[in-house]
């Protein structure tokens, strides 16, 4: 599997099938494609805010891509003509041979429509998927919790996607915490440096949890398979 990272929180996960993650696209100063670059044959949103669902509904109408969220906000995406599935946490669904599992995180999860009307759309939410016999964990926006422990025993992801910004998500100290209680092969850092309030050090990060796992640090539109 190749996994490229798009900047902020959005992955792509290029396989037998294109998994695209929070793309968070226009208005994120880190990306590096157009959003008419993309393709995606299924979306993950793992929450309602805007640099996470992000382009969602464009890039699912242009790709006729299937979009997996929380319940809540697949019910305001299907209003909006958006193919989608909604799930809930601790569920597992399969598409187009990929394996979904939706995990827990720690976050708020409301949307904000384009009057600025704030609406419900359930918990916020991560994702383990697998693919092509490859797990990757990506923990969605998320403080760090003691049960990832339990996500790292009944699914042993291979790769793990971690916020490490601070100050909307863990920092650096949580996020070695939550690789420790994960126990992936490899852990690729994101949600860090788009804007100033999150601008922390990867390599900080790398330093101290590669006693953990393997590190890889990338830069907007790198890739690393596995």
């Amino acid at each position: 599997m190749k996994i490229v990272w798009l900047g902020h929180s959005a992955f792509l996960l290029e396989g037998s099938k294109r998994v695209l993650i929070d793309p968070f696209i226009t208005g994120n100063p880190m990306a590096p494609v157009s959003v008419e670059e993309i393709k995606a044959d299924v979306i993950l949103v793992t929450h309602g805010h805007g640099d996470h669902l992000g382009d969602t509904e464009e890039i699912a109408k242009r790709n006729k891509a299937l979009v997996v969220c929380i319940h809540e906000l697949s019910r305001v995406l299907a209003k909006r003509d958006v193919e989608t599935m909604g799930m809930n946490i601790g569920g597992s669904a399969y598409s187009s041979g990929i394996r979904i599992t939706m995990v827990p995180a720690l976050h708020s999860a409301d949307f904000e429509d384009e009057k600025g009307e704030i609406i419900s759309c359930g918990s916020p939410v991560g994702f383990v998927v697998e693919m092509d016999g490859v797990k990757v964990y990506h923990t969605g926006d998320t403080g760090l919790f003691s049960d990832m422990k339990l996500i790292g025993e009944l699914y042993e992801p291979d790769l793990m996607l971690l916020p490490i910004g601070d100050f909307y998500t863990m920092g650096i100290r949580e996020a070695v915490k939550a690789v420790e209680f994960v126990k992936p092969k490899v852990a690729i850092p994101m949600h860090y440096r788009t804007f100033p309030l999150i601008d922390t050090d990867p390599m900080e990060f790398k330093k101290l949890a590669e006693k953990f796992c393997k590190v890889v640090v990338l830069k907007p539109g790198e890739s690393y398979e596995l």
